[in-house]
């Protein structure tokens, strides 16, 4: 594939990285206000639907994409199963809003990137993503041990407070998740030939996920106790999660899973320390050390770009 291409596309990942930290801050406030996760969860998701609903039939790709989709199915050559890439992004939107408040931005995101980097790798080898089967070269390795590097020195004065690495395996199994979830959100972009269509189907899938869960959540332990905030603001981490889904749906194709998730993860970790800094809460505790791994962040992602497709 054009190194262009890849670059752009790179660039593009870095963007929708920067777009998930402010969707964390969002999802992790609207979370504490309610005193329930999941009732943010499904809040962010459902406005993100609702958009889509309105979105998707007006767009004359988004109804060509429903029509093409219809006919991959019927046809097998997309399986049902590849449209359930909505039930891991429920999963990283819920515990964004079940963390967050306690953990802070940047030590969410540095779980979400351990558990994303290896999988991204796995999900790579496996061809699991419309890419196909992509090649595990030294640089693509030394690109993700890099960033994994990088992030650990960015969160390293937080990694030994015990409660925040019990509570952080929650965010590590939702970076497991997204790899997998870019892959066959990439499929179903193939498939129907619509990013837009493709992040329909991802928030259709989220969404009863999650209301799944809060029904259970609130049979457990009952209604949230806190109220619905009046602030706007509090609301549009669903639409920006039609951004990062319909980017990185559009853009697999030109950078692999492996290469996608390692410039989204860049994006993640500017964005995070950057509103740990401008914005910071009792959670967030920036300093050098932070500054410093988000800088080697970026130059682990340029390493990933910069290798040999095949």
């Amino acid at each position: 594939m054009p190194a262009t291409r890849r670059i752009a596309g790179t660039g593009l990942a870095i963007l929708s990285g920067l777009a998930v930290a402010v969707q964390s801050r969002i999802n992790g406030e609207l979370g504490v206000r309610l005193h329930d996760g999941f009732a943010a969860a499904v809040i962010s998701f459902g406005v993100g639907l609702l958009v889509l609903l309105v979105l998707v039939p007006a767009a004359p790709t988004g109804r060509r994409g429903l029509a093409a989709l219809r006919r991959a199915l019927a046809s097998g050559s997309l399986r049902p199963w590849q449209c359930l890439g909505g039930v891991c992004g429920a999963f990283l939107v819920a515990t964004q809003g079940l963390t967050i408040g306690t953990l802070g931005v940047a030590v969410f995101t540095v779980a979400v990137v351990a558990g994303q980097t290896g999988s991204g790798l796995a999900v790579d080898r496996a061809g699991v993503g419309p890419t196909g089967r992509q090649p595990l070269t030294a640089q693509r390795l030394a690109g993700a041990a890099l960033t994994v590097v990088a992030v650990l020195l960015a969160v390293g004065d937080r990694l030994g407070e015990p409660d925040a690495l019990v509570l952080a395996v929650l965010p590590l199994l939702a970076g497991v998740g997204i790899a997998w979830q870019q892959a066959v959100n990439g499929r179903v972009r193939a498939a129907a030939d619509s990013a837009l269509t493709a992040t329909l189907v991802n928030f259709t899938v989220g969404t009863v996920t999650l209301l799944v869960a809060f029904a259970v959540d609130v049979a457990v332990r009952g209604w949230p106790a806190g109220s619905l905030p009046t602030e706007p603001w509090l609301y549009v981490g669903g639409p920006i999660g039609i951004v990062f889904i319909a980017l990185a749906a559009a853009i697999v194709r030109f950078t692999g899973v492996l290469l996608l998730g390692l410039a989204t993860i860049a994006g993640q970790i500017v964005g995070a320390v950057g509103l740990d800094m401008a914005l910071p809460t009792a959670a967030s505790h920036p300093g050098p050390t932070t500054l410093l791994g988000a800088a080697l962040t970026l130059v682990a992602v340029l390493v990933a770009a910069l290798a040999p497709q095949r």
